[in-house]
């Protein structure tokens, strides 16, 4: 059987099944999956496999590739989300900041999430408990907000690429099921000042490059096999 796959630079604004839809009503095939999930607040890399074949073996040909992102991180407040889409968690921290973190103490605190560590999830996950979603829990309120295991993850490389408070710029490289909304939640607690993720843009998975991938807006019936690679 043919497996063929699609690289998709999935835009702002929707979610990754969203994605699929579009691509189901392009191609007129049912069975169409993605090897990792992107956040509708979050754009890039988003790769697809097409066709019954190719989704049985998306996971063990992709799901395990070290991912690179790269990140916006807003300091000085936290979110219940930990991105800019969730409500402020203590609306009066902002202003009980009285130290704005210098750019070495940024690069430090950068270089100690370096190595394989345990992260907590965010509690707006898609991750199952009992059958539920998280993120579907979460909604209900405070009293069945989930509190999610640890997970063992590991952080290749992290590089400051810009820096005036209260926004800083990464790029990091990170193995599969990393969340860098987690990452910026953890940052802002060790600066000791909060911090959320206010943009995300995936760049890389594994080998294959977002600058290799298509704009779903420019994708056809007639066209879209132009796209495909094995």
């Amino acid at each position: 059987m043919i497996t063929v796959f699609l690289l998709i630079d999935k835009p702002k604004g929707i979610s990754s099944h969203d994605v699929i839809y579009r691509l189901r009503k392009i191609t007129g095939e049912k069975k169409i999956g993605h090897a990792g999930t992107l956040d509708p607040n979050a754009t890039g890399l988003l790769l697809v496999g097409v066709g019954r074949e190719s989704t049985k073996k998306l996971w063990t040909k992709f799901g395990k590739l070290d991912k690179t992102y790269s990140a916006e991180i807003t300091l000085g407040e936290e979110r219940e989300t930990d991105d800019v889409k969730g409500e402020i968690r203590d609306p009066e921290f902002v202003t009980r900041i009285n130290l704005i973190p210098r750019k070495p103490l940024i690069e430090e605190a950068l270089k100690t999430f370096v190595g394989e560590q345990l992260q907590i999830p965010p509690a707006f996950s898609a991750i199952k408990i009992k059958g539920k979603k998280a993120y579907e829990l979460a909604r209900k309120g405070p009293s069945l907000c989930p509190s999610l295991s640890p997970r063992k993850v590991t952080i290749y490389s992290i590089k400051l690429l810009e820096y005036k408070f209260p926004t800083l710029v990464i790029e990091t490289k990170v193995s599969s099921g990393t969340y860098v909304r987690a990452l910026a939640r953890d940052l802002g607690r060790k600066l000791k000042c909060g911090a959320y993720l206010n943009n995300l843009r995936r760049v890389k998975i594994g080998k294959y490059k977002v600058e290799n991938s298509v704009c779903l807006d420019k994708l056809t019936s007639k066209n879209i096999s132009k796209y495909y690679f094995d």
